[in-house]
């Protein structure tokens, strides 16, 4: 029987929605949400510590999102992590045109309704996220000619996903990730979109197509900084591009950074701690 690690985190104030976004950071495969507490799950091998843990916590605290926190380290034996987030997962109705659905629940859409079918094993981007819906929405905003689109560290598929359904004809979803690739894969065949999404095991540097109309990267600030200038080589003149996976404290960050290289801002849109923004290439 194999053993994971488990950890349970304690915080005061308990905002499960800004320690989830950030515990995914890592290399873990679970989370369980309580009332009061969360607990994220990793594999004995994956390098996953209680001090990187608290790396991430005291990030947080010192821009004064939390007060202070504890995190309780012990070892488990292998169960199905799969059955145990599947009994979380709802459907979203992430704005009056985009519901995101599980294959495991029922959903009768109203009419003009998008209906995106997701069954997410444990990569990020179930619509449950602030970010995920932030991005979706703005997604909805903005693709208007939008005929290509790159979706970059694409999870479990959903923005691609919901780009074509939105009228692109091309999108490539990237993640270095081997497991979110099967999953988005899956989720792509369950939507009947294969023909216009292609799901591809790569980073940023690696992708050598022409230029696209539109560019996702829901991620976090500094990966986003790092690969600026990658986005920024693959994002066609007056391209389109989507950024969120930020704290509304990287804001004033990010803004700087893309606005050096290039980028306007034309949007933005918050929901709770959780923004995301919206640039045009004007090089």
């Amino acid at each position: 029987m194999k053993i994971h690690k488990q950890f349970n985190i304690s915080t005061t104030p308990y905002n499960v929605d800004l320690l989830s976004g950030l515990l995914w950071q890592l290399d873990i495969e679970g989370i369980n949400e309580d009332d009061n507490s969360l607990v994220i799950f990793s594999k004995e091998e994956s390098g996953v510590t209680k001090h990187k843990v608290e790396l991430l916590l005291n990030k947080v605290k010192n821009e004064n999102l939390i007060e202070n926190f504890t995190v309780i380290e012990s070892s488990i034996e292998e169960i199905n992590w799969n059955e145990e987030w599947e009994k979380k997962i709802e459907v979203i109705e992430v704005s009056d045109k985009i519901v995101i659905k599980p294959t495991f629940r029922e959903y009768h859409p109203k009419e003009n309704q998008l209906v995106i079918t997701i069954d997410p094993k444990m990569s990020f981007g179930t619509g449950e996220h602030e970010t995920t819906k932030l991005v979706l929405q703005l997604l909805d905003n903005h693709i208007k000619n939008s005929k290509t689109v790159l979706d970059v560290g694409s999870g479990t598929g959903v923005l691609g996903i919901a780009a074509s359904l939105l009228g692109a004809t091309y999108i490539l979803c990237i993640d270095n990730d081997e497991w979110c690739i099967e999953n988005g894969i899956e989720n792509i065949e369950l939507n009947n979109v294969q023909s216009k999404v292609e799901v591809r095991l790569a980073t940023i540097d690696k992708v050598k197509n022409e230029p696209f109309d539109l560019i996702l990267a829901n991620i976090n600030k500094h990966i986003l900084i790092d690969i600026a200038k990658s986005i920024l080589l693959l994002s066609k003149q007056n391209g389109i591009l989507i950024l969120s996976g930020l704290l509304y404290t990287d804001r004033e960050d990010i803004l700087e950074h893309y606005s050096n290289i290039g980028f306007n801002l034309i949007d933005e849109k918050r929901l709770g701690e959780w923004i995301a923004l919206v640039f045009v290439n004007r090089n």
